[in-house]
């Protein structure tokens, strides 16, 4: 090669190409720690969280405009969470957000009662009952001049969006402000705001949300404070059921509900009570010897106990009220009990929020900033509701006149109409629980031979549907059998008949009382064919996780081979992980969920006065991240590392470099969850390795792995009656299946449809034939291909503070209340 040469430079020339190649170095270094697409960045298209408005960016949808939030009427636990969230996405769609202090009373009086809220003074709020803005009852809003008051507050402020958490007269009180704002801006006109100021608000938009502890709002399956009521109310009749057991004593419990029966009703489910009382639903009017022969019968069946649940607005069919004490008057002169009255009051009310309220608090705030945002002068008031497992938008006033229809059906004597009224969630319970208000069952077998098994790990509610299973198969008059340690046990013929009095007290146990293995049938089939021609089984119902679903699919194989076990099989969803294929929940996630949110507001509550800390904790969940995010979304995480949202070093150094920033402010505590699967290499110790090493100076680590304490503890209402309705339902489909396959007295069921899953999906309960649930199964990793929750993961993003974009493309139009009458076979 013949070497070019190379021209002689001058020293200043020299001095600047050395100066560009170090800043050209620097640039490059520089790049190399900045990440492609950071953490707090947008992620991928299909993980967008679906929260309903318009294609816009959310991040520019507030700008110039002001929403105020307040609470009225009664208090719930939960409310702190849909204020925290109204707030925080409301600053991040660039608008300004005030508290009202005091409700309504606030509005009207101004000054320091409105005052505008920073991301800051929501923080610590979650694990708070109550609602920490206040609330008051509110005479001066009733008149017109109170409400000229609350305009002009608002005027002056620029506020032209409302966002009002109250019962159906707070609601109210707030449409009746929309509709008056015209005139009310007319008036003030003449003196008080300028025509400017008129100008520039010259309609007002409205979004409810409904707190209220008795669920009695029609248009939404479950209210904000309903479940954590439900908590203090188990908590209470757990703790009295075992005195009671101990005495052999009757116990009266009163509960709240003076309109509606819910709170009764769904504790009655939840432990198994002997009769409820609800004003919807009347006893008849020899109730008194119905209900007499009904504690004898349990008696007489080996129970030490009985347990009433009334309502407070309880009523007979002719309107008189039935009060505790006239029950337990009844109770003792005739049959001698020694009976108990407890009234449990306003401390239904009280305590921390489960973690099933703090979620929807916080997508009913989301939604409801979404709403408001949206709104237009034609845009009638609507309230944020759930369905099934929906958030969605209902006309307000349509809701608050169904509401007021129940109350005018029953002062009428029309109680059917009432019942129907209070929605298609409220019916399913009510017939779920008159299928197993029955005293006994008839004790000759006319039906088909059933048997129940759990398979995998225990989770907390699979008693609750063993219970209901047995006693619905009872009922329908079928032999029922119980099958100890799953398909293990059916091989080894670890079979029994089980009776009514056996699962008698099960409903609030913890755990599998029947034993579960994680063992998959396969190898067994012959065993297994055997012993159900042994005992002649007709129909499996098999509750339990990833296991009871792969293994039930290795029993349709074994159908090729094995002519007996051409029976039909239905799959009840039961694992903490929910992580079943063709369910949105499954039997035991609520308890595991309401265990990890719990400890983590323990966790944190122990950095209180002490310097800067982070907190890094592992969930289960195997390679589902479904524990993980929505213990981050009830705990007010500020990261959770799931297995089905990648992320690397650099989505690592973000969330450090955030915490950092976060410690700057008053707020001096982080929380970071870690699914146990998410990563293989960055591992509990690599992560807090990390972040205890990028922390010093500014805060120091602590790590806890919570273990298999998320697997135990007594079941949640939520479990016990999701156990409860789906043991129901599977009994009463896989009788229909039996009688389908039913040929000259023999069983045949070799179809894709004669094997099924229960599963709830979106807004009901579905049956789905497991050959179809494969193909949206990711069997390497145990999880389904599309999970729901993975929407909300940039909620829990936003809230935490980090500048992510929101895809908003899917937008929930107005829908209005329905008024459909359930049939007792459709809802159970």
């Amino acid at each position: 090669m013949v070497p070019v040469p190379v021209p002689e430079l001058s020293p200043e020339a020299s001095r600047l190409l050395v100066s560009a190649l170090l800043a050209l170095a620097a640039g490059l270094l520089l790049l190399s720690f900045l990440p492609p697409a950071p953490r707090g960045g947008p992620p991928p298209a299909k993980k967008m969280a679906q929260i309903p408005s318009g294609h816009v960016h959310a991040e520019n949808l507030g700008a110039g405009k002001a929403i105020a939030v307040l609470t009225s009427g009664g208090d719930a636990q939960g409310m702190n969470a849909a204020v925290r969230a109204v707030v925080r996405v409301g600053i991040y769609t660039g608008a300004k957000v005030y508290f009202v202090h005091e409700g309504y009373q606030g509005l009207v009086d101004g000054g320091d009662n409105i005052k505008e809220a920073t991301w800051e003074s929501v923080s610590m709020m979650l694990q708070l009952g109550g609602t920490v803005i206040g609330s008051a009852r509110c005479q001066d809003f009733r008149t017109r001049e109170g409400r000229l008051k609350a305009a002009r507050n608002l005027v002056k402020r620029g506020i032209t969006n409302l966002c009002v958490i109250g019962g159906d007269g707070s609601l109210t009180g707030a449409d009746t402000f929309r509709a008056e704002w015209s005139s009310l801006l007319a008036e003030l006109v003449k003196g008080g705001i300028t025509a400017e100021e008129a100008k520039k608000s010259s309609y007002l938009n409205i979004v409810g949300m409904v707190g209220s502890i008795d669920n009695d709002f029609c248009g939404t399956d479950m209210t904000i404070g309903t479940d954590s009521a439900l908590h203090r109310i188990m908590e209470i009749v757990d703790a009295i059921t075992t005195t009671a057991q101990s005495h052999q004593r009757t116990f009266v419990l009163e509960v709240m509900g003076r309109h509606c029966g819910y709170l009764a009703l769904i504790t009655a489910l939840a432990c198994g009570a002997d009769w409820v009382f609800i004003p919807e639903s009347p006893p008849e009017d020899d109730w008194e010897d119905h209900l007499c022969r009904r504690l004898t019968e349990t008696r007489l069946g080996g129970s030490r106990l009985n347990i009433i649940i009334v309502a407070e607005g309880a009523i007979d069919k002719h309107g008189k009220a039935i009060t505790s004490d006239d029950i337990k008057t009844l109770v003792v002169k005739r049959l001698g009990y020694d009976t108990r009255v407890t009234i449990l009051g306003h401390v239904q009310r009280g305590g921390t929020p489960s973690a099933f309220d703090r979620i929807l608090g916080s997508r009913m705030g989301v939604e409801a900033v979404m709403a408001l945002l949206e709104g237009t002068p034609d845009t009638p008031a609507c309230v944020v509701s759930l369905s099934g497992n929906q958030a969605v938008r209902l006309p307000l006033m349509e809701c608050v006149q169904v509401t007021k229809d129940v109350t005018t059906a029953m002062n009428e004597g029309r109680f059917e109409d009432a019942l129907k009224l209070r929605g298609r969630s409220f019916q399913n319970n009510w017939n779920v629980y008159k299928l197993l208000a029955h005293i006994r069952p008839p004790s000759t077998k006319s039906g088909y031979t059933l048997a129940v098994l759990n398979v995998g790990a225990p989770a907390a509610g699979m008693n609750a549907a063993v219970r209901s299973t047995v006693r619905i198969g009872l009922i329908h008059g079928h032999r029922m059998l119980a099958v100890h340690d799953g398909f293990e046990g059916l091989a080894e013929g670890k079979i029994e008949e089980i009776s009514w009095e056996r699962v008698g007290s099960w409903t609030g146990l913890g755990g599998s009382k029947l034993g579960t293995k994680r063992t998959l049938p396969k190898k067994y089939f012959e065993e297994i064919s055997i012993n159900i021609s042994n005992f002649g089984i007709h129909g499996l119902i098999i509750i339990g996780g990833f296991e009871a679903f792969t293994g039930s699919l290795e029993l349709m194989e074994g159908r090729a081979k094995y002519e007996e076990l051409c029976i039909p099989l239905c799959v009840i969803p039961a694992t903490v992980s929910n992580n079943v294929p063709g369910s949105d929940f499954s039997i035991g996630a609520d308890t595991a969920l309401n265990t990890i949110t719990t400890t983590c507001d323990r966790i944190k509550q122990s950095a209180a006065g002490t310097k800067r800390r982070v907190f890094i904790i592992e969930t289960m969940g195997g390679f589902c991240g479904y524990l993980a995010t929505m213990a981050g979304l009830a705990g007010g995480a500020d990261a959770a590392y799931i297995y089905e949202e990648r992320f690397n070093i650099h989505d690592l150094q973000v969330n450090v470099e955030h915490l950092t920033e976060k410690m700057k402010t008053t707020v001096k505590r982080g929380l970071v969850l870690r699914n146990e699967q998410c990563n293989e290499n960055y591992t509990m110790d690599f992560i807090f390795n990390l972040y205890s090493e990028e922390g010093k100076g500014i805060f120091d680590c602590r790590k806890n792995v919570l273990g298999h304490m998320q697997q135990g503890g007594t079941p949640t209402p939520f479990d016990r009656n999701f156990g409860t309705k789906m043991g129901a339902k599977a009994v009463a489909w896989i009788t229909g299946k039996i009688k389908e396959c039913s040929r000259h007295g023999r069983i045949f069921a070799n179809t894709n449809d004669s094997a099924c899953l229960l599963g709830m999906r979106k807004r009901s309960m579905v049956f789905q034939p497991l050959t179809e649930l494969k193909e949206q199964t990711d069997f390497e990793h145990r999880i389904p291909k599309e999970q729901w929750w993975l929407k909300l993961r940039p909620i829990l993003k936003i809230l935490a503070k980090y500048n992510i974009e929101l895809d908003t493309s899917e937008k929930a139009h107005l829908e209005h209340i329905t008024r459909k009458s359930v049939s007792l076979e459709s809802s159970i």
